[in-house]
């Protein structure tokens, strides 16, 4: 406790800010619903990142995700924000605790849409600095992921 209060930077987990930007393959259809998780090393949800959809009735189409999310519910309302469009693109800012990169856990971007196919893995790539500096290819309603340092 005393080493807390004189370096309290070492009990806070340093994070870098990246920008992701989203590209939604051309489909038809309502607004797709996408969440970014933090997948640890045991292939198990560590954390909600951000929540494209604010409607939270829709949550449950987000099944792995939901699931997970009922067992250990947080506070996600500073990390989600308005669904996305087939052919449109959004760009949110995710916040990652830098010890997590290059430790072995993955990001997981979960998609659905109302009335239309679920892809709990529409993009899971590896959370490494060379992932984050490439354009990584979605397999369902997201075209492909980009990231910045914010």
């Amino acid at each position: 406790m005393l080493l807390a209060l004189i370096y309290p930077a070492a009990t806070i987990a340093q994070t870098t800010k990246y920008k992701c930007m989203i590209q939604m393959t051309n489909y038809l259809g309502e607004g797709a619903y996408i969440v970014v998780s933090l997948i640890n090393k045991d292939n198990a949800y560590d954390k909600t990142l951000y929540v494209l959809g604010a409607d939270r009735k829709w949550y449950k189409t987000l099944k792995e995700w939901d699931k997970a999310y009922k067992k250990k519910p947080t506070n996600i309302s500073a990390v989600s924000g308005a669904s996305v469009s087939g052919g449109d693109r959004s760009v949110v800012t995710l916040e990652i605790e830098t010890p997590k990169i290059n430790a072995g856990y993955k990001l997981r971007f979960e998609s659905a849409v109302e009335d239309k196919e679920y892809h709990v893995k529409d993009l899971e790539m590896p959370l490494t600095t060379e992932s984050l500096a490439a354009k990584n290819e979605g397999t369902g309603y997201i075209r492909y992921v980009r990231f910045s340092a914010n």
